[in-house]
């Protein structure tokens, strides 16, 4: 009886930061509504979370052994859902990255496929390790390249959808769950140099000759280029009325419901903007210390792990998650690029934060692990 129902605990500091999370959300976009058309966004971003608890309870109730022992099956879903968006996406803003489906709203397959190459990655690695505990160079090198064909083609093809800013955080990802598995740093200066010289080669030809590089690369991949060197000059419409409302917000904002200066997607990709519009320094270094604290969490949990498949799991996860969050405040503020990444948890988007809430249960599973190996 008693480990039926340790089954079904969770971390109180992760569930409460969760909930906080939760609040902020609703509380941002409820106030981003004068900048807005859609006026329904508020109750369906309170039906998403609500579903998202759901999928909570439902993942602690399968198990991560079972999402690790179908992984591949996740996976082949996963690639099959991005290839028929790509067909039978909705076009949104010229790109398919959404099934549209009546009722419900749209549903955006890459989100999800960022977590399932969290546990397919997790559990290539901790079968390598198992079965090599001193891996040779020749054995590391070709599990490297089945690594690399496995995140290729989910890459490529939401490359191709075009959701660059996604197919950065599969590479995060990956990066990072193989730096934490503790392989030589031998392959990382290898693939950094590589990365190198393409990122120069590109930008090389971006500046020496644009019809070139479009002959090249093709104009929407010149678009996403030009749209990433926009911030480095700080122009662009919506990254100065962003800075502005930030600015403007002052030691304690606006108040709630009272965002002044529009600015384009702000229940989205500029939901930072809204929070500290309204609440101002001192809000925005609570909100910023609240994301802090659970970041902080999930590396205890990892520390704490005593499987090494969990810790794998986690540093994917914190990956993906620091990432986002550095990315979306720091385009925000003008100090990174801006890419269309949303602030986990915060964002209005139904995909990204049921595969957050996902995320989580998969947490949970991990925590209550941790608590039944103390015991």
């Amino acid at each position: 009886m008693k480990d039926k129902i340790s089954k079904y605990k969770v971390d109180k500091s992760i569930f409460l930061c969760i909930i906080l999370f939760a609040i902020i959300s609703i509380i941002s976009i409820l106030s981003a509504q004068n900048l807005i058309t859609d006026n329904s966004l508020v109750i369906k971003q309170i039906i998403w979370y609500v579903i998202g608890f759901i999928l909570i309870y439902f993942i602690m109730f399968i198990g991560n052994q079972f999402l690790f022992k179908n992984a591949w099956i996740f996976y082949i879903i996963g690639v099959l859902a991005l290839i028929l968006v790509l067909f039978f996406g909705a076009d949104i803003n010229n790109a398919r990255c959404w099934f549209k489906i009546p009722g419900i709203g749209n549903i955006q397959p890459s989100e999800f496929m960022k977590i399932i190459l969290i546990i397919v990655l997790a559990n290539m690695i901790n079968k390598f390790k198992e079965k090599y505990p001193n891996p040779k160079l020749k054995d590391e090198f070709i599990f490297l390249l089945k690594v690399c064909i496995v995140v290729l083609i989910p890459s490529i093809l939401t490359f191709l959808e075009p959701d660059t800013g996604v197919v950065l955080i599969y590479l995060i990802i990956t990066v990072i769950m193989l730096f934490i598995s503790g392989i030589r740093y031998r392959w990382f200066i290898i693939a950094f140099s590589l990365f190198a010289l393409i990122i120069s080669f590109i930008l090389i030809t971006y500046f020496i000759n644009n019809e070139l590089f479009i002959k090249i690369f093709g104009s929407s991949f010149f678009l996403r280029v030009d749209r990433l060197l926009d911030w480095s000059s700080g122009s662009g419409y919506q990254l100065e009325n962003g800075i502005t409302s930030i600015g403007s917000g002052g030691l304690i904002g606006f108040g709630l419901f009272n965002t002044p200066i529009y600015f384009p997607e702000p229940q989205t990709d500029f939901i930072f903007a809204v929070f500290a519009n309204n609440f101002g320094f001192i809000g925005s270094t609570i909100l910023i210390g609240l994301i802090t604290f659970f970041d902080l969490r999930l590396v205890r949990l990892a520390i704490e792990s005593p499987k090494n498949i969990n810790k794998y799991v986690i540093s994917g996860i914190l990956g993906m998650l620091i990432y986002q969050q550095l990315q979306n405040i720091g385009m925000t503020i003008g100090i990174m690029p801006i890419t269309g990444i949303t602030l986990p948890f915060i964002s209005y988007g139904g995909s990204s934060l049921l595969s957050y809430m996902i995320m989580t249960g998969i947490i949970f599973n991990i925590s209550n692990v941790n608590i039944r190996y103390r015991n």
